[in-house]
């Protein structure tokens, strides 16, 4: 028989994930949710679990957090602020913006800050879904824009941003943002 490495790994995947010891319990399960929301912390509960003979990691939790955020689950609210732990595992990559315009084909006169009507976009995100602000800073002026919006959507900023900037159409030349995908409605700005 010849030795695949690829086959190898992929059987020594299998058996870890069939091992006893990575098989939690549905009831121990139910348990974590409910400490969970009610705010204990995924170490306080590897903790106490552990030290009462139901052994769980903390790793485990946050990754189970994980992969219920994914499917739609509301555990990842319940750690605390500032916590960004529940991120780790498998993520999607998200989508490229269509017909995205790269900052080298900026016209030049937006680096000097010559003119008015260059503005740069952002938004910053509010804590466990309380929502999100979306800032335009017009360059030369320093002239900010500020709008609440209940998500960090693009629908969400595409409104806002098309509502702040109405009234100073006539001073728009380009606008500059990151590639979050929150900028997708680029061309309904435009």
């Amino acid at each position: 028989d010849l030795y695949c490495p690829v086959q190898a790994e992929a059987s020594t995947m299998e058996r870890r994930k069939a091992a006893r010891k990575y098989r939690i319990p549905v009831e121990r399960i139910e348990f974590i949710k409910l400490l969970l929301s009610i705010d204990w912390s995924p170490e306080q509960i590897a903790n106490v679990l552990t030290s009462a003979g139901a052994p769980v990691s903390h790793e485990w939790i946050y990754q189970y957090i994980a992969f219920d955020k994914r499917t739609g689950g509301k555990l990842y609210r319940h750690l605390r602020q500032g916590h960004k732990r529940y991120r780790k595992g498998q993520r999607v990559k998200a989508p490229t913006i269509k017909h995205a315009v790269s900052i080298d084909e900026r016209p030049s006169v937006v680096d000097t800050r010559e003119r008015y009507g260059d503005w740069e976009i952002n938004t910053v995100l509010g804590k466990h879904g309380s929502g999100a602000i979306v800032t335009i800073l017009e360059r030369k002026s320093r002239f900010y824009l500020i709008k609440k919006v209940v998500s960090k959507s693009a629908v969400e900023v595409t409104k806002a941003t098309i509502e702040m900037l109405m009234p100073y159409k006539h001073l728009v030349h380009t606008i500059t943002a990151d590639n979050g995908r929150e900028f997708a409605g680029h061309q309904e700005i435009a």
